[in-house]
């Protein structure tokens, strides 16, 4: 039988379902203000999408900022643990991770197993972060999807953005637009910035290659390419970047549910914390 892993991030909220090492399915939505109305809603749409319903699975593994708020699952995980596995079940020679979230940034190692071997997480200023991408983008006027793109075409070259602070990030690029200089080449140094600061994150816990990238900001085409020119690499990415820790919880509680001769049931009592 099925096992689901639940990943309730700040910006968005993943499921995913293993059964015999296979990913079954994976979906996502918003989180919104409330977390776990969010992670009820995420997965009964998985389930609906694959014709189950919640008593049909073996186990549930919740992990995320949100974890402690998925009443429905029997264990709750670190995201850093489940990023590691879900990544090295995508890329099993994969030893760097870059995990770049709405919150918050982590880089971790791992071995041969997808067992952490060390991380080491940003500060809590947001220029490090998917939300310094997004506060970018809405003082610009422009949708998210568009900086990645248009960083890889500026007109001149990118323009000097602060890479130490948001805020002197948005006082840069305020300045720059005042004085007339091309979008992109603000975007171009938008992206230089945010990538300087994960190239620093990396170094700080040493950088060792296979590398992947997971998060949403994984899918901005300017940051990846800034960190495989900058780290002389070439990031390994899932088809669905922010499904990588929904896919290690899942695969979590499908090693959990085998431990088990009989099924466990959804009871609210017990639930263990790593």
């Amino acid at each position: 039988m099925p096992a689901a892993g639940i990943d309730i991030g700040s910006l968005t909220a993943k499921a995913a379902l293993m059964e015999d090492g296979r990913l079954v399915g994976g979906h996502m939505v918003s989180t919104g203000a409330d977390s776990s109305k969010a992670g009820r809603m995420v997965m009964d749409e998985l389930l609906e999408l694959n014709g189950l319903r919640l008593g049909d699975l073996d186990y549930v593994v919740a992990t995320g900022y949100g974890r402690l708020n998925v009443p429905f699952a029997h264990k709750q995980v670190t995201e850093i643990t489940c990023h590691a596995r879900g990544a090295h079940w995508f890329f099993p020679d994969v030893r760097t991770l870059l995990d770049v979230g709405g919150q918050d940034c982590k880089a971790i190692h791992f071995d041969g197993q997808g067992r952490v071997m060390d991380f080491v997480l940003n500060d809590k200023c947001a220029a490090g972060t998917g939300r310094f991408l997004e506060r970018m983008a809405r003082l610009i006027g422009l949708d998210l999807e568009e900086i990645g793109p248009r960083s890889l075409e500026p007109v001149e070259g990118p323009l000097p953005i602060d890479s130490a602070c948001a805020v002197f990030a948005e006082n840069d690029v305020l300045e720059q637009l005042r004085a007339g200089r091309a979008v992109n080449d603000i975007l171009a140094g938008i992206v230089d910035a945010l990538a300087v600061r994960l190239e620093w994150l990396i170094k700080r816990i040493g950088f060792v290659p296979e590398f992947s990238i997971s998060g949403g900001v994984a899918k901005n085409a300017g940051i990846v390419k800034r960190l495989n020119d900058r780290l002389n690499t070439s990031a390994r990415l899932a088809p669905d970047t922010q499904l990588v820790g929904a896919v290690g919880a899942a695969l979590l509680a499908g090693d959990l549910a085998a431990r088990n001769s009989a099924k466990l049931g959804f009871n609210h009592g017990g639930r263990q914390h790593v």
